[in-house]
């Protein structure tokens, strides 16, 4: 009878670990399954190509607390629209590669690669292949503003040797608590240097710029054919303008320009810190982005940009 009981406990014993182990079985399953159910995942991404600077729509599951986007090592600035559904920008030199999100719960890259294709009209080497406007804003305490430009020689064209840029006017315009206010406006006139084209703006030395005047048009010209291993950068030709106060909603830059065969042109801004505090290491200016590239035309036309709005997500 001792024995009996004995071995009842004992079996009683192993039937209690059992259950303990299989309980901790069924838990640590329902565990992995609703991770796995709460995984991220890209079901689609559209369009699959594009050039950087492109609006990508990614769909999928379990995406609301997203941390993360990259194409391939190449982070992306982006939006989330829903659980479903989140907005990405594609980054400049990027290359083709899968999109990946990250969430608290793991990642999940598309299952094919968004395709880099940049309008082919653009060299290579250029740094900013099509228009964008920095995701990262202006720090407070900046309060003043610049615009600038390039113009380069496009070596593939016949005849780029001869090829000229010719500005008419420039102007700069700040949209503060609703109203556009203009900074600065000049005509015929601009300043700048010439830059290391390969590695874009490989070092801040630079040679003078030179300039001619076409005086019936009133514009300055750039020769950008005479030296087309380098980047014509320029800027306005009035004194960098200080913000006015307010609630800053962002600025426009605008010039008159003619672009002959074999040249580009693309305009932008910086915002810095104060309106005499040199170009140095320790951040004194903020780009704002860039314009698409502007090509030749045996009109004037008009070439612009704005960060107003933000990043178009």
């Amino acid at each position: 009878m001792q024995c009996q009981e004995a071995v009842f406990v004992h079996r009683g014993k192993r039937i209690a670990i059992a259950a303990i182990v299989y309980g901790a079985l069924i838990s640590a399953l329902c565990i992995a399954a609703v991770a796995q159910s709460t995984r991220p995942e890209i079901l689609r991404i559209s369009p699959t190509s594009g050039p950087e600077g492109s609006r990508v729509e990614i769909t999928g599951k379990n995406l609301l607390k997203a941390s993360a986007v990259s194409l391939g090592s190449a982070d992306c600035a982006f939006e989330l629209v829903s659980p479903e559904e989140l907005v990405a920008l594609i980054p400049h030199r990027s290359v083709s590669s899968t999109i990946t999100v990250v969430t608290p719960r793991g990642r999940a890259s598309s299952p094919f690669a968004f395709v880099i294709t940049n309008d082919p009209r653009v060299p290579d080497e250029v740094s900013y292949k099509a228009g964008y406007v920095n995701p990262v804003p202006a720090p407070r305490t900046f309060k003043s503003a610049m615009l600038w430009g390039i113009a380069i020689a496009d070596t593939r064209a016949s005849g780029y040797e001869s090829a000229e840029v010719e500005i008419a006017s420039t102007q700069l315009s700040c949209r503060v608590d609703g109203k556009d206010v203009i900074l600065n406006d000049d005509s015929g006139n601009v300043r700048g240097g010439l830059y290391r084209r390969d590695p874009w703006f490989g070092t801040n030395q630079n040679d003078p710029m030179p300039v001619t005047h076409d005086t019936a048009n009133h514009a300055v010209v750039l020769a950008v054919g005479q030296r087309s291993d380098r980047v014509w950068h320029f800027w306005s030709p009035s004194p960098r303008a200080a913000l006015p106060p307010g609630n800053l909603e962002g600025c426009i830059v605008k010039a008159s320009v003619k672009i002959s065969p074999g040249a580009l042109l693309q305009m932008g801004m910086d915002y810095w810190r104060t309106p005499t505090v040199a170009f140095g290491t320790g951040g004194n200016n903020h780009e704002a982005g860039a314009s698409n590239w502007y090509f030749p035309s045996d009109q004037w036309q008009e070439a612009s940009f704005t960060d107003i709005g933000g990043p178009q997500f």
